[in-house]
């Protein structure tokens, strides 16, 4: 069977954009691949962070993905920093990987802005990491978004690279990038030309996967729309991001196109479409809160799963790891 590997950070909530684009998915993916789902809790100390909150956010990362349903029996669920391997085949892989490669990458460049010599060497090495999380673990295929899709094609590169290197042809696989559904993006409701964000300042801006009934509903009655009615094709959403965003957020939830939602509501007012999208997303998004509530008032046994599934992970990583350091020619007793 294929192996898929992929992970969040843990820094601040997990939001829709969250759900939509990734967890919803890896739900679904579960059933057709062996599955490795990671809390990549070494990639978040590449930023200021505090470490009590960060301790937290491992913790809440973890309860969302059992919450939005990742069967941590049946799949493989751990924080990165759990098992030593990560950071072994990281070092390894960065001896492998010309620092050109890293100068293409746009993420770092966003990321440092105008304080870039002032950024620490974490954040730059950042996609050699990703990189060694999935080769590890040798994944075939890696769900991600269209902003990591850069840094999968940089782990592809390495993979290549280290193989030729060694004449190991077929020692590592390039993993092949999965986008999947309609709702890989979405956008601020405040603000329809940005990207839904944990780092926003604006509460409002996005639905948090702790958020409850009423407070989602809130949110959705708050977002930004324009005075004009919906249309009734795909095409009269162009040039009203609003109203694209919240067309695209009801067909992600209710699993359809937007022209299949714009043939129920096209015509209506915000106010009528509004509601029946809260209606929604309390049905679909309330109940992942309720059982992440659950999940976190017992942290022994959230410590527990965790614990249990570094194991499992730690076991294909040592395999790996050795495997590597004979083609590389270390030694090892």
């Amino acid at each position: 069977m294929n192996r898929i590997f992929s992970g969040m950070q843990p820094t601040r909530q997990l939001h829709l954009g969250n759900y939509l684009g990734a967890l919803r998915n890896w739900v679904r993916l579960q059933h057709d691949y062996e599955a490795i789902f990671c809390v990549v809790d070494m990639h978040a100390i590449t930023i200021d962070h505090d470490p009590e909150v960060l301790r937290s956010n491992i913790r809440e990362v973890a309860a969302a993905y059992i919450a939005a349903g990742i069967d941590p029996e049946k799949n493989i669920l751990f924080n990165q920093s759990a098992v030593a391997g990560h950071a072994e085949l990281n070092w390894i892989l960065a001896c492998h990987t010309p620092l050109g490669w890293l100068n293409r990458m746009t993420q770092f460049k966003e990321k440092a802005g105008k304080q870039k010599d002032n950024a620490v060497l974490g954040l730059y090495a950042y996609p050699v990491l990703m990189a060694a999380d999935i080769l590890l673990y040798k994944a075939t295929h890696v769900p991600v978004g269209e902003d990591q899709k850069q840094h999968l094609e940089l782990a592809r590169d390495i993979a290549g690279a280290f193989n030729r290197y060694y004449k190991r042809e077929d020692y590592f696989p390039l993993p092949e990038p999965q986008i999947l559904g309609e709702a890989t993006r979405v956008m601020s409701l405040r603000d329809g030309t940005k990207k839904m964000s944990k780092s926003d300042e604006s509460e409002y801006s996005r639905i948090n996967l702790t958020d409850d009934a009423d407070t989602i509903a809130l949110k959705i009655r708050k977002a930004k729309t324009d005075p004009e009615p919906l249309p009734s094709v795909v095409e009269g959403l162009e040039g009203r991001a609003e109203a694209a965003n919240l067309v695209t957020i009801y067909g992600a939830l209710s699993d359809q196109t937007k022209a299949q939602v714009l043939a129920d509501y096209g015509g209506q007012q915000f106010s009528a479409f509004k509601g029946a999208l809260a209606d929604l997303a309390v049905a679909k998004l309330s109940p992942i809160a309720g059982e992440m509530n659950r999940l976190l008032g017992d942290r022994a046994e959230l410590d527990r799963i965790l614990q249990k599934g570094a194991e499992r992970a730690g076991a294909i990583a040592e395999k790996t790891v050795n495997e590597v350091k004979d083609i590389v020619g270390l030694v090892r007793f």
